[in-house]
């Protein structure tokens, strides 16, 4: 019963706002956590289909933060990271940007994460 409760809370966080954006930067910056954001919009289907790789992710690493931001609700954050296609994934380390992947590409994203994590662990 219990795992089932865990599998329908979503680890992953919907940015919403400039301020929510902040908000979270700040605290994952605080904490030494990195972050990873999914740049997405609703009518891109690539997007959509990554959202459960996405949600399998942020379930995977505890120590990461997972962001989820539709770029057409928060314009003013794709514009300033330059967003240019969706889905678009961006790996922030103290609010920097470190690597991005455009596309819907799993494998490549988990290895971006791996890498990431066991380089900040060495």
């Amino acid at each position: 019963m219990e795992d089932t409760e865990k599998l329908k809370k979503s680890k992953v966080i919907k940015i919403d706002s400039q301020k929510s954006w902040e908000h979270y930067i700040s605290h994952a910056t605080n904490q030494k956590y990195s972050v990873v954001v999914h740049f997405s919009a609703f009518w891109c289907v690539p997007s959509i289909v990554m959202n459960p790789v996405f949600e399998e992710l942020a379930s995977t690493y505890q120590d990461v933060l997972f962001l989820t931001l539709d770029v057409d609700e928060v314009k003013e954050i794709a514009s300033k990271m330059e967003i240019k296609a969706m889905p678009t994934f961006l790996l922030l380390n103290g609010g920097t940007p470190v690597e991005k992947i455009v596309g819907a590409n799993p494998d490549e994203i988990r290895k971006m994460i791996d890498h990431f994590v066991q380089s900040r662990l060495s």
